[in-house]
């Protein structure tokens, strides 16, 4: 039942980080106006704003002016309501949640926004620590100490890469890992594994297809970093226990 009331859940709070994406670097207020077409400014319909559906029936076009809408926004949408599922089926329905889903939210809208902007705003990264903290504090007791433990750890260490390669990390990055550290703990290190892993993959694929050119492009790493936060929540444990089985 949890995983049935995740899907529909995550998909409005697709919707919801869409608008997040889109107004937050542009210092626009998340709240009002109510959602419209950017190019024609015209207000949306609730019968319009159905995650996924409205933009399958109006086959990605505003209704009024007709402008293309990115497809970018259902597939969002469909990703937050994939993760949301996932989390509640991996780690169960429990309290536990309250500091998951969030964090989950928080991984996705940095990335949709990291990848169009190439920056990773304080407004999102601030209210998610203090949450983190928060709900360690309350939900997580007996593992705080090893939560501000990992969130400084990840923190100091994309410190020291960013100022060992400035070109290739911004703060912003090394922000969002201490952040990432408060609600992982331990997994924080097989996150960090999977986001320069992937991030290195990508390079050498870049690197290989358009050559020297590819460096002058670059690839903002915070999706990387979502990447292996995504994953370690859900696996971070089996991934850390496979490890120390196996290689230690």
């Amino acid at each position: 039942m949890g995983a049935v009331l995740a899907a529909p859940f995550g998909l409005v709070i697709g919707s919801f980080l869409n608008v997040v994406a889109y107004r937050l670097p542009l210092q626009k207020s998340i709240a009002f106006p109510a959602s419209h077409c950017p190019s024609c400014e015209t207000p949306v319909k609730p019968y319009d704003n159905v995650p996924v559906v409205s933009w399958l029936l109006l086959r990605g076009r505003c209704r009024g002016c007709g402008e293309r809408i990115s497809p970018r926004y259902p597939a969002v949408e469909l990703l937050t309501a994939v993760a949301f599922t996932a989390i509640v089926l991996v780690n169960g329905a429990n309290a536990r949640l309250a500091l998951e889903l969030p964090f989950a939210a928080l991984l996705i809208a940095v990335s949709e926004i990291d990848l169009e902007h190439r920056i990773i705003p304080n407004k999102l990264l601030l209210p998610a620590a203090a949450w983190g903290l928060a709900g360690a504090a309350l939900l997580r007791t007996e593992h705080l100490q090893e939560l501000v433990g990992a969130g400084a750890g990840a923190f100091t260490f994309l410190l020291i890469t960013a100022l060992i390669h400035p070109k290739g990390m911004g703060m912003g990055d090394v922000k969002l890992a201490g952040v990432m550290g408060l609600y992982l703990g331990a997994s924080i290190v097989p996150a960090m594994l999977i986001a320069f892993l992937s991030g290195s993959v990508v390079g050498a694929v870049m690197l290989a297809r358009d050559g020297m050119a590819a460096r002058k492009s670059g690839v903002p790493f915070g999706p990387f970093l979502a990447l292996g936060g995504l994953v370690a929540l859900l696996a971070g444990p089996d991934l850390i226990h496979l490890y120390t089985t196996h290689f230690l």
